[in-house]
């Protein structure tokens, strides 16, 4: 499925592949790897809340900065796990986060196969990069929050998540 013009780069129409995910539906299975070259899918991400960050890549700007809210956020979210899922290679997302001291957002890099980006909608077609969105899967693998933020180069809205998940969590 692919969805024209569903996001933006610096004002310009990109297409995504993939489904609109919206709150209530299953989160999808993906396979990508770890920045240790580990397969993750759905599953091994757990059965707790989850914060599935998706950004076009840790080299920019706003990516760098969502990154590392969600790394500060983690502090005051227990048993909440947050993923940063990205393009990069996993060589690049592990020395990105030593530079910065990312410790507590998981990477995850969707390089090989694009499937976390397909299932989730989030794969721009003409770049092969993701756009920037923002899911909250809860512990019964439902979608409690989805964001896809139209512009690329905006940032998310980081409350609406937060709530979210506050609200998951208790």
């Amino acid at each position: 499925m692919e969805r024209p013009g569903a996001t933006t780069l610096r004002g310009n129409p990109k297409t995504l592949i993939g489904p609109e995910l919206q709150a209530g539906d299953a989160a999808p299975d993906f396979k990508a790897v770890d920045n240790g070259l580990a397969e993750v899918n759905l599953e091994s991400t757990g059965h707790g809340v989850r914060i599935f960050s998706v950004i076009p890549s840790l080299d920019t700007p706003v990516c760098d900065a969502q990154t590392k809210r969600f790394n500060e956020e983690a502090a005051s979210l227990s048993g909440v796990d947050i993923y940063t899922f990205s393009m990069d290679l996993p060589f690049a997302q592990k020395r990105w986060c030593g530079a910065f001291g990312v410790d507590k957002v998981k990477m995850v890099s969707d390089h090989r196969e694009g499937s976390f980006g397909a299932a989730y909608g989030t794969l721009i077609k003409e770049l092969r990069i993701h756009s920037r969105a923002i899911f909250v899967v809860g512990p019964d693998n439902k979608i409690a929050h989805a964001e896809y933020v139209k512009e690329v180069a905006d940032h998310p809205n980081y409350e609406t998540a937060l709530a979210a998940v506050k609200s998951l969590a208790g």
